[in-house]
């Protein structure tokens, strides 16, 4: 069973989106599909995938977990699909206990026995829980938008992966774990892979090479969603040298994903937007992704650096391809009426009001960078 956790850093970058639509995708190319909603506390996956309101959901079990986990377990209008709702009625659904976790896990992995492909998507944010599930495979994917705090973001999720990771790694009342467990109550701040390796590797060299092992075979791909344009998916290039500069990681580039309203009419119409409109550029680009997916080895396969560099080459050809097409259509709408000129504008009028926003949101950082740089430097 091929386990993909889905994650993003923040909320509001499509997640749930791409959760729900590969799972259609995968199941659509003859796969037995489970997607579970492990967005616990404001699970809504249900609506994405045009489901009916669940009666129970995993807050149910959790409740009891003595309780038969297939009940939760409810079939899809898509054949060789089968959905987990999450649940947000019930209290504390988002804090798992260390029990909670381990019976939960326990019952998603003995779903293997009838299923090919199993989808999480998980909560946005950097929970353990959340870090312990994106964990059950090395694959998992994080998704994010162009957005300056989106890809921040989806950086500082990567870095909380791979410092759990590495706090997994060292067995309790190693030296290993209570240095960092020092450290973590000293509140160190910029803590860099490449260095703390060595101090780590003096002190506990037993846990040291777990974690390496370890590290060596997590490889997480990235979607970038959300994209207007060719250059916003330049991003990506930013997130990857950010994790092979500071967290020794290396990660993998599954392609772009642009804007596209039509998922808003896709979400009202109760359809994911691949059976919605399956021909289109925000359709075909899932369905790319998930053809990747499916054509990679499995779980315990290690891209090496060729095909990393490959991956992003690849990405970056279709962003622009995926553009032309788009201008394509919006031509094929203008010279056939469907769209007029009125919507064109009211269309680059909400474009202009993001990229105002975005870029609010730039010099708003740039801000808090140059005040803790002048602070670092007083100190």
């Amino acid at each position: 069973m091929r386990i993909i956790p889905i994650a993003s850093g923040k909320g509001g970058v499509g997640k749930s989106l791409v959760s729900a639509n590969l799972a259609v995708s995968f199941a659509q190319a003859g796969k037995s599909v489970v997607l579970a909603d492990l967005d616990l506390g404001a699970s809504n996956l249900h609506l994405v995938l045009g489901h009916q309101a669940p009666k129970a959901g995993i807050g149910t079990y959790l409740n009891n977990i003595k309780s038969n986990f297939s009940d939760v377990i409810t079939q899809t209008d898509v054949r060789g699909l089968r959905f987990i709702p999450g649940d947000n009625e019930i209290p504390g659904t988002a804090n798992l206990t260390a029990a909670q976790r381990k019976a939960l896990v326990k019952q998603l992995l003995a779903l293997k026995e009838d299923t090919d492909i199993l989808i999480l998507d998980l909560g946005a944010g950097t929970h353990q829980s959340i870090l312990d599930f994106f964990l059950l495979s090395n694959q998992g994917i994080v998704v994010s938008a162009p957005a300056v705090t989106a890809v921040l973001n989806a950086y500082v999720f990567l870095k909380n992966t791979v410092f759990r990771l590495m706090f997994s790694s060292c067995t309790k009342g190693s030296k290993a774990r209570a240095h960092l467990e020092k450290m973590r109550k000293d509140g160190a701040g910029h803590i860099y892979i490449p260095k703390l390796l060595p101090e780590i590797q003096k002190i506990d060299p037993v846990s040291h090479e777990k974690f390496v092992k370890r590290l060596d075979t997590l490889r997480p791909r990235l979607i970038m969603n959300m994209v207007d344009e060719p250059k916003n998916a330049d991003v990506a290039m930013k997130i990857r040298r950010s994790c092979e500069e500071y967290l020794d990681l290396k990660i993998e580039h599954m392609g772009i994903i642009y804007r596209d309203m039509i998922q808003d009419k896709a979400l009202s119409s109760r359809l994911p937007v691949v059976l919605y409109k399956p021909q289109s550029v925000l359709s075909q680009a899932i369905y790319r992704i998930a053809d990747k997916i499916m054509e990679s080895p499995e779980d315990n396969f290690t891209p090496d650096d060729k095909q990393i560099d490959d991956s992003f080459t690849e990405a970056e050809l279709e962003a622009e391809i995926d553009f032309d097409t788009k201008m394509e259509y919006v031509e094929d709408l203008l010279h056939s009426g469907a769209m007029s000129q009125g919507d064109l504008i009211e269309t680059v009028k909400s474009q202009q009001l993001e990229i105002s926003k975005l870029k609010k949101e730039n010099n708003f950082l740039k801000l808090k960078i140059t005040k803790a740089l002048q602070q670092g430097y007083k100190v």
